[in-house]
């Protein structure tokens, strides 16, 4: 995924790929589980945070992670939840316009961050209802790191 242009095409794909018959909290728990299950196994030192329409449903924090991704979970979901895609979707997008989203969107970036690691949670038939998000890795590890359990979670 080093060319722009492909990257933002497979961002495109996972985001239809990873669709959501439902969010319930049992699916919340399930999928925060898995991402921490994961998380633990790799010894990685992240924070982990599930929300529907701005309600955190699921929060974890692993050895090593701090407060401060607890900042990032918040500013890359603000991301999502502004724009309805994933927080490395909309960077890449600033990206490929020449620009990028500190200097470009207007948002404050105390508020906001468009690095890797927010992915919206999408229920068919009702649009983005909620986001999964990581922090505590580079962004695009985090990224991958979502998608790669949200996949699993939903058997994709």
């Amino acid at each position: 995924m080093s060319d722009p242009g492909t990257l933002l095409a497979e961002l495109f794909a996972q985001e239809e790929r990873l669709v959501l018959d439902h969010l319930d909290e049992a699916l919340a728990w399930e999928l925060g589980s898995a991402l921490r299950a994961a998380a633990l196994a790799g010894s990685l030192p992240v924070a982990v945070s599930v929300r529907r329409n701005g309600q955190r449903l699921f929060h974890a924090a692993l050895p090593g992670a701090s407060a401060d991704n607890d900042g990032w979970l918040e500013r890359k979901s603000a991301v999502v939840d502004r724009y309805g895609h994933s927080s490395l979707l909309v960077g890449e997008q600033f990206r490929m316009g020449g620009s990028t989203f500190e200097q470009s969107s207007r948002l404050d970036p105390a508020r906001f961050a468009a690095h890797g690691g927010a992915f919206p949670l999408r229920v068919r038939r009702s649009g983005c209802v909620g986001t999964v998000a990581v922090s505590g890795l580079p962004q695009r590890e985090d990224h991958d790191l979502v998608v790669r359990v949200l996949g699993e979670v939903l058997g994709r």
